[in-house]
């Protein structure tokens, strides 16, 4: 099994993600050119061994309700495979251009909170199948089992609650 480092060295290494270090020695990779809803393609990555790789999109991988596949005792080729095939599933078809970060728009539910920093753009904080979702428009920018983590999240990044 490889190590935490060792996993995070792989992830790091894809220029595509960015790392969001988050609560409990946990870190995320989000890859911001996505095409899709979903942004997550690294989840969890923990000192115990524990991360996720979203393939819900790529196939041939068995994964969980929500697209992710267990990668604890992927090899370095494993998980680089893996790591490839998501972000691969992810990006948008030639010619299409990404989704941009700002609008929470018609993404929004009644019951969902947004979130404004100080250049005015938005994010959406859900509470859905009992975890906290923050949505960038219809983009998932991050996923959390509390709403302290949520809102910690949020005030790191510089948003805050926008209050009507």
């Amino acid at each position: 099994m490889l190590t935490f480092e060792q996993k995070l060295a792989i992830l790091d290494s894809f220029p595509e993600l960015t790392r969001n270090d988050v609560s409990l020695g946990r870190v995320n990779y989000h890859f911001e050119g996505s095409a899709h809803e979903k942004k997550t393609v690294g989840y969890r990555f923990h000192p115990n061994g524990n991360g996720y790789v979203f393939a819900g999109l790529v196939g041939d991988y068995d994964t969980d309700d929500k697209g992710f596949v267990n990668v604890r005792d992927y090899t370095e080729a494993q998980l680089r495979e893996i790591v490839d095939a998501s972000i691969r599933s992810l990006a948008p078809a030639e010619g299409a251009s990404a989704p941009k970060r700002g609008s929470a728009d018609s993404a929004q539910s009644p019951g969902d909170e947004i979130w404004t920093d100080e250049e005015g753009q938005e994010l959406i904080l859900k509470f859905e199948d009992e975890t906290f979702f923050v949505y960038s428009g219809f983009s998932l920018e991050m996923a959390f089992e509390t709403r302290e983590e949520a809102e910690e999240y949020l005030a790191e990044e510089g948003f805050s609650f926008n209050r009507k």
